[in-house]
């Protein structure tokens, strides 16, 4: 047992100074000074200093079991940071996908809607035609339906007039077979059916000529309208061309008075006092040009002076050899400003 002792205490000791090592490390207690004298250690003190090395192994250990779970915690908070960044990314290139998906739709729907519009649009103009010409095929049959009324009431009313007349000339025939002689009975039959014929023939006569006279007026109706409607398009025509002359004699007026400014400018004799000055000046012309008198309406005196001197050394102006653009021109207005 001796023996065992004597093997087992320097054993532990050893131990004992191992895991204090480890323990230092651990810690990262400092070695620089130096150490105290070993005191001999008892029996009892190896003992206790045992236990303490297995508490201060196990603390050790949970140190170490710590820093492991907080490293491993670490890893897991910096992966669980790059999931969520790589999410996060994932998803903004999802949103620019889904945005550029809608505004492709958006421009899309535009295309599609304004293609709607447009066949809408066609589709109200060709209603609108058919439309119109709905209301005009109406109102042509409307017309025709009361000539045709027309005529049938005329015509029930001549049927009618007829059966009047001739009920009244038959009791006027059995009334006069009544009163005269048996022998004269035939003579008034011939002349009842001479009469009846007559009548007859004057209603067919007063018919055709009723006849006539509703298609002349019906034909002179036509031609007056074909006419009217030739004057119209006359008329159009004339204003549309008086449009377009008025609107040349326009510019004829214009580019002569340019002309006109030009010859004024030439002769114009300026100085530094004229800048920015103006004068109106009111010219009447002969139609060769020639100017008879010439007149300042306003401005400034140097440049009115001016200006008059310049149209009198000129003498004669530009002229259109159009009479009807010469009147438009014969009294002008111009502003004569000196040019530098």
């Amino acid at each position: 047992m001796a023996d065992k002792s004597d093997v087992t205490l320097p054993l532990s000791i050893s131990a004992g100074i191992h895991i204090g090592v480890i323990i230092i490390l651990a810690l990262g207690i400092d070695f620089s000074h130096k150490p105290e004298p070993m005191q001999q250690v008892s029996a009892p003190a190896v003992k206790a200093v045992m236990v303490d090395q297995q508490k201060v192994a196990n603390q050790v250990e949970k140190l170490k079991q710590e820093k492991r779970d907080a490293e491993r915690r670490e890893q897991e908070r910096q992966a669980e940071l790059e999931r969520k960044a790589q999410e996060a990314k994932q998803a903004r290139e999802r949103e620019q996908a889904q945005i550029k998906q809608l505004e492709q739709e958006r421009k899309q729907q535009e295309i599609e809607t304004q293609k709607a519009n447009e066949a809408t649009k066609l589709a109200q103009v060709k209603q609108q035609q058919e439309k119109e010409k709905a209301v005009k095929a109406e109102a042509d049959r409307k017309l025709k339906e009361q000539e045709r009324k027309v005529a049938e009431d005329a015509a029930q009313k001549a049927a009618e007039k007829r059966k009047v007349e001739e009920a009244a000339a038959a009791k006027a025939e059995s009334d006069r077979k009544l009163k005269e002689a048996e022998a004269k009975a035939k003579a008034e039959k011939a002349k009842a059916d001479a009469d009846a014929k007559a009548e007859a023939k004057a209603k067919a006569d007063a018919k055709a000529e009723a006849d006539a006279k509703a298609k002349a007026d019906a034909e002179a109706k036509a031609r007056a309208q074909q006419e009217q409607e030739m004057a119209d398009a006359l008329a159009a025509e004339q204003a549309a061309l008086s449009q377009t002359m008025n609107k040349q004699m326009q510019s004829e007026v214009g580019k002569y008075q340019a002309m006109i400014k030009s010859t004024i400018q030439r002769n114009l004799v300026v100085d530094e006092s004229m800048r920015g000055k103006t004068c109106t000046v009111s010219v009447r012309l002969a139609n060769d040009g020639f100017v008879i008198s010439s007149q300042t309406k306003g401005g400034d005196p140097n440049v009115c002076r001016a200006a008059k001197a310049a149209i009198l050394k000129a003498g004669k102006l530009p002229v259109s050899p159009d009479p009807a653009v010469y009147n438009l021109m014969k009294e002008i207005n111009l502003i004569v400003e000196p040019t530098f």
